[in-house]
């Protein structure tokens, strides 16, 4: 079957089925590219009466807040702003996982259950309903079309998750046919499978790449090895997100697709929280998310200051998100982007909290510190550092013909150099090192007690 126009996928076909679905993507969309221009004073304004909207639901219709908020002594009329929201407590994981059903809105109606697995394999069981579903696709659409790049352009998925491959039946396949997006799942990279996806891409010259960073770049970086040239398609720009984008990962793939790479930043619980534009902005979607920065006691930094990301989406009165912890690790920024846009600037999203190492004195620091020791060492086509405990720390390996024991040694002295003298750090050599459930890898896991809830 022949894919559709472009344009009739974005401007019938793409709104025919939400209006289908009964979601409100297409004119939250439509109002969001006219809010993101408004100063910074009058999207406070709009925050602080959808977040008052969402807080007298939650009173009213929310078993698990009812009780909440009349322990607390806590009314929702009461609330001014944003900064009132640090009057209630923090929303975990573990919150949700001891009360799924509490959370559930009663007059909420056709909620879907999803599910992340976190690393240490336990999922979260949560609900979504259509107005989130609408409003986070809307924030997603408006995001691309700061890169020129619209509904129904040629669009290549680099993904992982099981609720998306489950989803890969007759009709789905179909959709995806006629919106123009083909799927290549990212749990197997094995050279065969590699080869494959290169040449899907080059068939398909999509105007734009969706998926994990680490897994375009590894796509990039195999191309690049078996000499494919990838940069003369057409691709315009690479949407990454789910997990941190390093910088080497930003230019390989730049260079090799010959395109733009796009920071996103969000998530199947928290949702879309943020999005980089054209001049290097990561906008925070700010009509649709309160994000607070909080220190280890779960005070409110204020911007500059790194710390956990904590979020509210202001569109989940079914299922509310009300100050969601998410283990992720940033500052919010001060500057105005060169862009003109009102929304707040999200900092480096430096990662989970569980990508942080601690030293065996206690210094807390980022898992790049470990990175850096093997990034650049011969004879390692792939590595994965996991620190079990503060006088372990485990590292897979997946070697060539150049991996010597002076290598070994090497990583040996950097990582104790930088966790402890007394640090056992155990070398595995292993054939392949396999994505997380979800498709995504990790370079750095710990599982200290102290560098965050495991996801």
């Amino acid at each position: 079957m022949k894919a559709l126009p472009a344009a009739l996928v974005s401007h019938a076909l793409f709104p025919l089925q939400e209006r289908v679905k009964g979601h409100s993507t297409v004119a939250v969309r439509r109002s969001l590219e006219k809010t993101q221009w408004w100063p910074p004073e009058r999207l406070l304004e709009l925050q602080a009466a959808r977040l008052r909207d969402l807080l007298r639901a939650a009173q009213c219709h929310v078993p698990y807040y009812r009780r909440l908020f009349a322990e607390r002594g806590f009314d929702a009329d009461s609330m001014r702003d944003a900064a009132d929201l640090a009057r209630l407590p923090l929303l975990t994981k573990a919150d949700i996982r001891a009360h799924t059903e509490d959370l559930r809105s009663d007059v909420a109606r056709g909620l879907v259950r999803f599910n992340t697995g976190g690393s240490s394999g336990e999922p979260l069981i949560f609900y979504i309903g259509t107005e989130r579903v609408s409003h986070d696709v809307a924030a997603k659409w408006r995001a691309t079309r700061w890169w020129g790049v619209d509904v129904g352009d040629r669009e290549i998925v680099v993904w992982g998750s099981p609720i998306e491959l489950k989803a890969q039946d007759r009709v789905r396949r179909l959709r995806d046919r006629l919106f123009r997006t083909e799927l290549l799942p990212a749990f197997e990279m094995s050279a065969a499978k590699l080869d494959e996806f290169v040449r899907r891409i080059e068939e398909a010259r999509p105007r734009m790449l969706f998926g994990y960073p680490s897994a375009i770049a590894h796509i990039a970086r195999h191309a690049e090895a078996r000499g494919r040239r990838l940069d003369d398609l057409g691709i315009v720009v690479a949407f990454v997100t789910s997990e941190r984008l390093y910088e080497d990962q930003r230019a390989d793939i730049a260079r090799v697709f010959g395109c733009r790479v796009a920071n996103g930043y969000g998530g199947r619980d928290a949702g879309f929280i943020a999005h980089e534009c054209p001049e290097g902005g990561m906008h925070v979607t700010a009509e649709d998310v309160v994000v607070e920065i909080v220190d280890e006691g779960g005070r409110v930094l204020a911007p500059g200051n790194a710390g956990e990301i904590v979020v509210t989406h202001l569109a989940s009165a079914d299922y509310p998100f009300i100050r969601y912890r998410t283990g992720d690790v940033a500052s919010l920024a001060t500057a105005r982007c060169a862009c003109g846009r009102g929304l707040p600037l999200l900092g480096e999203v430096q990662g989970r909290s569980t990508d942080f190492v601690v030293a065996a004195d206690g210094t807390v620091m980022h898992g790049l510190a470990l990175i850096y020791v093997l990034r650049d060492l011969p004879g390692i086509e792939a590595f994965k550092i996991v620190q079990e405990s503060l006088d372990v720390t485990r590292v897979q390996v997946v070697p060539d013909d150049a991996f010597t024991e002076d290598v070994v040694a090497s990583i040996v002295a950097g990582i104790r150099a930088r966790l402890g003298s007394g640090v056992d750090v155990r070398i595995d050599r292993v054939a392949d090192i396999p994505p997380e459930k979800s498709g995504k890898f990790r370079y750095v896991v710990s599982h200290v007690h102290g560098t965050g809830e495991s996801r």
